[in-house]
């Protein structure tokens, strides 16, 4: 009867559910989200906040990259529509609003 004992203690914690294992699994995946949320998802629409807000301040004189890398100084604004001077020979070209991927103001001597 003493030997007994001990495989029916034995037995009986091993039909336990690990409750503290099933805890943190369960608590894993939310965990993982709020940390891709923070480094990859934040930061991106931080940046597309910037950009839109650079598109919406856009003035003529203003120099720019557009996402192709063409890079030039805005001669023309009608409504979506972006004309540049892209170099020492005055070569226009028009893009749209949503081309334009970053925007240097130009620095005054006042």
């Amino acid at each position: 009867m003493s030997n007994l004992i001990p495989l029916l203690l034995a037995a009986d914690t091993a039909q336990q559910p690990n409750s503290v294992g099933m805890l943190g699994s369960l608590l894993i995946f939310p965990l993982m989200l709020g940390v891709m949320y923070f480094f990859l998802i934040r930061p991106q629409r931080k940046q597309e906040k910037k950009q839109k807000e650079q598109r919406a301040k856009l003035a003529v004189g203003d120099q720019v990259v557009t996402i192709g890398g063409l890079t030039g100084r805005v001669v023309n604004i009608k409504d979506d529509d972006i004309t540049i001077s892209t170099s020492v020979a005055n070569t226009l070209v028009t893009f749209r609003r949503e081309a334009i991927n970053t925007v240097k103001k130009p620095v005054s001597d006042d």
